[in-house]
């Protein structure tokens, strides 16, 4: 199947309009997809947050802003389809939980859709695994340890895999009490990242 149909199948799925209905946002399932084939980059995320549901681009909030820069890309970069693609666990926002907090990617998602969006990315050289969910599909038993645990190995996937954390202001805290994520995992990353961007790959 080509990806543009495999695209237009994501864009109209209602799998989870029931549960999305029953969250006190009551929204409608807008998946939000951006990738396409020759992409080099993954950028493996958790679910969109309720701006990126309103504007349909992902990462397009002050998350978004954070990861750029731990990347060092620019946004014209980082939304250029022909060399990134974006693809969350779901691609829908999960809605709220009673404390206001984003509720957690629909395992039905990534069931439903991620392994036929990973065959249409054949020339995949680097992968961001941000967030718990996306590491625990990426890496498997290597990742069961938790998100800290994994990010502190980074080493050992890199530079063909980071994990990284969630860029969230709610992690601000976690930033502070590792600096070392700063000081050492994000130079690294960005020299990958410009190797792929640039056309010399990370393997």
């Amino acid at each position: 199947m080509a990806t543009g149909d495999l695209s237009a199948e994501i864009r109209a799925c209602r799998l989870c309009a029931d549960r999305f209905a029953a969250t006190a946002t009551a929204h409608e399932p807008r998946p939000v997809v951006w990738f396409r084939p020759g992409a080099r980059m993954l950028v493996a995320g958790q679910a969109p947050g309720l701006r990126v549901h309103e504007v349909q681009e992902p990462f397009r909030d002050a998350s978004g802003a954070r990861l750029r820069n731990w990347m060092g890309v620019t946004e014209a970069e980082f939304y250029d389809l022909d060399r990134v693609a974006v693809v969350p666990m779901a691609f829908c926002f999960p809605g709220y939980d009673a404390k206001g907090s984003d509720l957690p990617p629909p395992p039905v998602c990534a069931a439903t859709w991620r392994a036929r969006v990973m065959a249409a990315l054949p020339d995949l050289r680097l992968i961001l695994a941000v967030g718990g969910a996306a590491q625990r599909w990426h890496l498997g038993a290597a990742a069961t340890g938790g998100v800290t645990a994994t990010v502190a190995n980074w080493r050992a996937f890199a530079p063909s895999l980071y994990p990284l954390p969630h860029p969230s202001w709610r992690n601000t805290g976690w930033l502070t009490r590792n600096p070392w994520f700063e000081a050492e995992l994000v130079p690294d990353l960005q020299q990958a990242v410009r190797q792929v961007l640039d056309g010399a790959g990370a393997r």
